[in-house]
């Protein structure tokens, strides 16, 4: 087990690496940087552009050098802690980060433990009593879920609350609470809003996984080990929870590699629509204008979480289930 823990985390490098390659170079393909894109947006609303400043400005963040170079002097600045400089907010990456990333995480988090409170309850009773109206009438939810766009379960949310709750249409507090520091007030005006996003961003993933544990769920108890286990007079109880239910996890577990990034992205469109100052519009205006350093670094982030996800994730599936070995054995 450690040897195999060492050479993924020794795998790692080349694979972080290879994609901080990628990143670097799909930021790069759009024609023209960040600059340009300023220099259009003050010449279309009628106003100068001092040039000298501009060119200073390439100057001191290298725009004027290779790519190769660029390159370079970002993965070295990263790996010091250094992230760069975001042209669009005026500030260094890390502090335009630490601003939105305490309240993705606490968006996701809620969002993650509605999904696995109400979908884990009813997978298994959807699986347990298969076929009964029970059954049809959480399918069929779940398959609404799934179907419904989670732009428009936003829209239709945003104004049942304003009309029923009198809640604030948009962001995750009142906006005299934007730039304030934390308060009690505060804290109360969040939870007021929180549970619009939860609901909405959590919908889908709720109906889904109640419909992979269900699926799962049924291939395990049609199995011989738990036909065995019921001739030999084992508890109904016991039987689901002992094998049945611990195999049908599976899926969860190798879901972890997607869920440390998902609980920092945050869902962008959801939050486009609801206006939440979260990550996800900050990437998304990023990409959009180019703003190279924020977009770049914010991204490897979300691809190291996934290498660490997936490692956490192939080592509970281990331990989880003794059908899967790290490593193979010989058979005569």
């Amino acid at each position: 087990m450690l040897r195999y823990i060492l050479w993924r985390i020794a795998a790692m490098v080349p694979t972080l690496l290879i994609i901080s390659a990628l990143v670097f170079a799909i930021i790069e393909l759009p024609p023209g940087d960040y600059f340009e894109s300023y220099i259009a947006e003050i010449r279309a609303q009628g106003e100068g552009v001092n040039m000298e400043q501009i060119d200073a400005l390439r100057k001191e963040y290298g725009f004027d050098q290779p790519p190769v170079l660029r390159y370079i002097y970002w993965v070295a600045g990263m790996l010091q802690g250094d992230f760069g400089y975001s042209f669009e907010y005026e500030l260094p990456v890390s502090e335009v980060v630490g601003d939105r990333l305490w309240l993705t995480i606490l968006v996701s988090f809620f969002t993650i433990m509605l999904t696995w409170i109400i979908a884990f309850p009813i997978g298994i009773y959807a699986a347990t009593h298969q076929y009964s109206w029970g059954d049809y009438g959480l399918s069929l939810i779940g398959l609404i879920g799934i179907a419904v766009p989670n732009f428009m379960l936003a829209l239709i949310l945003m104004y049942f609350a304003n009309i029923w709750f009198g809640t604030s249409i948009g962001h995750l507090m009142d906006q005299k609470y934007l730039s304030e520091p934390m308060s009690w007030d505060k804290a109360k005006s969040m939870l007021e809003h929180m549970w619009i996003p939860v609901i909405i961003i959590g919908a889908a993933g709720t109906a889904g996984m109640i419909r992979r544990l269900r699926a799962n769920l049924l291939d395990e108890l049609q199995k011989q080990y738990v036909v065995t286990a019921r001739a030999k007079g084992l508890s109904p109880t016991k039987t689901l929870l002992k094998y049945p239910l611990r195999m049908a996890l599976n899926f969860f577990i190798s879901d972890i590699g997607s869920i440390l990034p998902a609980i920092i992205s945050g869902a962008e469109i959801t939050a486009i629509v609801l206006s939440l100052e979260t990550t996800g519009p900050m990437l998304i205006k990023a990409l959009q204008s180019q703003d190279m350093y924020l977009a770049g670094s914010f991204l490897m982030f979300l691809a190291f979480l996934t290498v660490i996800g997936v490692l956490i994730s192939d080592l509970a599936l281990a331990v989880l289930d003794p059908r899967i070995r790290l490593q193979g054995r010989s058979t005569k």
